[in-house]
């Protein structure tokens, strides 16, 4: 588990997450399996663990316990299937880590890193046909431009996504590398790596649809969840902590509370830490792809 992820604020989530120890718990983002073991040590026998990944390299990864039933599905799907595992009442608690594993990063031939020459590809699901090479090669200008400022906060976006279908018309985009030389004369001096990053960040969001299954993922685990059950989510990047922070405050991801006739909110969820728990300077230390974390809290109402 160590070499294929080290999990982040693993004992502020899963002690959050827990309050009885043969209740039913769901990780929506297995990864290493890292959380999972996690929780799976802190319950008795009669306790459950639902978990869900799309990555097969992540499924190969399990852990021989019979108390652990994992399954292989994007996390929007999670209250289907906690009503197909037959719960019906709900679980007791839901926890996503929505960080990028480590090991995605790492296998070069993902295509997650522009460390690494190697296809440009970025699918969590493997099986899927759509990938970044068919995003930076189909796109229109305008789309192109639209993601790398929405999902990427990425400056000059317009210029960027101008390069890149300038860049295509010659000869197709097919490999990180490729993409490196379509925009390389607009990368930032001394902050190529972060502009990157934030390029990457984009695209990946798109290929895999991330923003859309996070904003079905929270409310199909609101639905899930047992009346005080805990929804625990970790998040890296101001987009999506922003949808996790404005779903808990109003049930939606725009943030909008609505109101009965009484004034009372319709909100599912109540915030247990008003503003998110970060990682410690001694975590970052050891795990620096912890640094942007935050970890957020919410019962179910």
């Amino acid at each position: 588990m160590s070499e294929y992820h080290i999990p982040v604020l693993l004992d502020e989530s899963v002690s959050a997450l827990i309050d009885s120890t043969s209740g039913t718990y769901a990780d929506a983002t297995f990864g290493g399996g890292g959380h999972s073991r996690e929780i799976l040590s802190r319950l008795s026998e009669n306790g459950r663990l639902i978990a869900f990944d799309r990555d097969s390299d992540a499924i190969a990864n399990r852990p021989d316990d019979s108390r652990l039933t994992l399954i292989r599905s994007d996390f929007r799907w999670i209250h289907n299937h906690v009503i197909h595992q037959g719960y019906k009442d709900g679980i007791d608690g839901v926890l996503a880590d929505l960080g990028v594993s480590s090991h995605q990063f790492d296998t070069a031939e993902r295509g997650f890193s522009f460390r690494y020459e190697a296809p440009l590809d970025m699918r969590m699901n493997q099986e899927a046909e759509f990938n970044a090479a068919d995003i930076v090669n189909t796109y229109e200008q305008a789309d192109l431009e639209k993601i790398l400022r929405l999902y990427g906060e990425v400056d000059n976006s317009r210029r960027i996504a101008q390069m890149i279908c300038k860049a295509r018309e010659i000869s197709k985009i097919e490999t990180t590398g490729d993409l490196g030389k379509a925009i390389e004369s607009a990368l930032p001096k001394f902050a190529e790596h972060k502009f990157l990053a934030k390029v990457y960040q984009a695209l990946r969001i798109e290929v895999n649809q991330e923003m859309k299954s996070l904003e079905k993922f929270l409310s199909g685990a609101a639905k899930s969840l047992k009346p005080g059950g805990k929804m625990v989510i970790i998040t890296y990047h101001s987009l999506e902590d922003r949808m996790v922070k404005n779903f808990i405050k109003a049930g939606n991801i725009e943030g909008e509370v609505e109101k009965d006739f009484y004034g009372n909110s319709s909100a599912p969820l109540k915030a247990v830490n008003r503003k998110p728990i970060l990682p410690q300077e001694t975590e970052i230390a050891s795990n620096t792809r912890a640094r942007s974390a935050k970890l957020r809290i919410a019962e179910k109402l």
